[in-house]
């Protein structure tokens, strides 16, 4: 297909398919050589995932790529603060979708602990990153059109905090007034690391998002997927 004209920063690279499920295999398809590789060269390697309608392609994918599993994490870039079960818990699309098949074997470590709030759930989540080695492998972010990624909202009152370089955290409770629960997200210093890193999007409204974002590159605040456009990227897009 006709390569949309957006011109990208230097040293971020796209792939545009023609179907949802093409473009999900070709993802697919890197991120199992990019795990097998840290295998080789690590004990263990991490997969950071998004939730969403537009990774279960993906997450299917994924599941059927033989590796050893076993020594994979498998964790969201982050997860609304709801149980599993609900409607809206990426937990239970992760499980039900990716750690299945071949993957059913991944340690999962959940986001979503104990807690009525984020703020009660935080130390508990903590703890259940303890052993996530840093940097993370492999990261699959997604976009919103308001340009928020993970839960990095721009209307979120945390967002300073969450963007910052030098927060030491791993992950920050989010409060954005836009969305109808309290989330938990991985913070920006922790995703910006990672080894790997793809954007996974589908549908032209996407790309409108997408052309707006690399407009003005400085403005992270504005739109937090800014701060992830940068060399290294890769932009995965189907219609």
């Amino acid at each position: 297909m006709k390569m949309p004209e957006i011109e990208f920063p230097e040293g971020v690279q796209s792939c545009f398919g023609e179907t949802p499920e093409e473009v999900a295999v070709a993802l697919a398809d890197s991120v199992s050589r990019f795990l097998a590789q840290r295998l080789a060269e690590a004990p263990r390697a991490s997969l950071v995932v998004s939730g969403g309608s537009t990774p279960l392609p993906l997450f299917r994918a994924l599941s059927e790529k033989p590796m050893d599993w076993s020594r994979v994490d498998v964790l969201l870039a982050d997860e609304r603060w709801v149980p599993e079960g609900d409607p809206a818990s990426n937990t239970t699309l992760v499980k039900e979708h990716l750690l299945q098949n071949q993957a059913a074997g991944a340690r999962f470590l959940s986001l979503k602990q104990p807690g009525e709030t984020p703020e009660e759930g935080l130390e508990a989540v903590k703890r259940e990153l303890r052993e996530l080695a840093l940097p993370i492998d492999v990261l699959i972010l997604g976009m919103g059109n308001d340009g928020h990624t993970a839960s990095l909202f721009p209307d979120a009152p945390e967002l300073p905090r969450a963007m910052d370089a030098s927060n030491p955290e791993i992950v920050a409770a989010m409060t954005p007034p836009s969305q109808a629960q309290r989330r938990i997200t991985l913070t920006y210093p922790v995703l910006a690391e990672a080894r790997f890193t793809a954007l996974h999007l589908k549908g032209a409204d996407k790309l409108e998002t997408l052309e707006r974002a690399v407009s003005k590159p400085d403005e992270v605040m504005v739109m937090p997927i800014r701060g992830f456009l940068k060399p290294g990227l890769q932009i995965f897009w189907s219609p």
